[in-house]
Formats: C-alpha cells, structure tokens, sequence
C-alpha cells in the first residue's frame, strides 16, 4: 500500500464567450465534476460581463469553482488545458484576451505559490478581476489568496461595474 494521496483545494475560474457562453460554462463544471482524483466542492453563480480584451468581442460568461484535488499543480494544468480541448478550445497565437468558447485557470492551489514557465499561481490577474473575486466572494469570502489576502478584502477593493449576476 503506498503513502495516502493528499487532497489540495485549488479554485478554479471559468469563462466563455462563444458557442453559447451558459451552456459552455455549465459543460465546464460538469467535466470538472467528472475529472479523477477530484472533486467538485462549490461553484458560483454566473456572471456577464464585458471582455476585457478587445472590445469588438461578445461579452463573458464567468464562474469560479472551488475543488479538492489529488493531482500536483502542473497535472492539473494538463488536465484543465484537456478539458478545454474536449469543449472545442483552440490555442492560437494572440489567443490572449480573446474570444474563446472556454477557459479554464487555476486561480489558486491550496497555500502555493508558483511562478515557472506555463503556470503562475496564484493567477496573476486575480486580485484587479472583478469577475473572480464576486464570484469567489459569492462561495468563499474568507478564502486566503497567497501573498495578496483574504478574498472579501480584495473584493472590497474593486469595483463591481460591469458584472451582472445571471439568473438561473
């Protein structure tokens, strides 16, 4: 018998903007669901909101999920990246701040902090996006961000203009 696998909460942030951005997120949640070694604790509403790249984009659609997971930071990566394959992603030069019919980025991971080629964590963006921390609030308020504080905190520091909660 080896040594008992531990579990890691990591949140995880999701968004679409093409192909049916509710039905893409709501896929999403469900392969994250589906994904062994993991296990889908909470998500968050949906959000609408405007793009943040170019403007000349349809608007998103945002999620966050909080899941326990057994696989090592950059495992789960390739996993993520997997998922978005499966939903139809393609990866182009430039792909940055552009339409894509999902995304899927490890937000945090348990209390790491991570900064090599392809994986940054926590994610670098997270506490300017307002369309991650009102849905992380929305599940988590007290959830620690390493090296940038408590998720209620950082949201009280930014504005919620633009975001609109999706009923449902």
């Amino acid at each position: 018998m080896g040594p008992p696998e531990h579990w890691i909460p990591a949140a995880i942030g999701i968004g679409s903007n093409l192909d049916d951005p509710v039905a893409q997120v709501r896929r999403a949640l469900t392969a994250l669901a589906a994904l062994p070694r993991t296990r889908l604790m909470l998500a968050s509403d949906l959000y609408r909101n405007p793009p943040m790249g170019p403007a000349d984009q349809p608007d998103y659609v945002n999620a966050v999920a909080v899941i326990l997971t057994q696989w090592p930071a950059h495992s789960l990566l390739d996993r993520l990246q997997a998922l978005e394959q499966a939903q139809g992603r393609v990866r182009a030069g430039g792909d940055r701040w552009g339409p894509r019919r999902i995304d899927l980025d490890i937000l945090t991971y348990g209390h790491r902090q991570i900064d090599t080629p392809g994986l940054v964590i926590p994610h670098p963006g997270i506490s300017a996006r307002n369309f991650v921390l009102f849905p992380l609030l929305e599940i988590c308020p007290h959830w620690s961000i390493p090296g940038r504080g408590e998720v209620r905190r950082l949201a009280g520091q930014i504005d919620a203009a633009g975001l609109e909660k999706i009923p449902g």
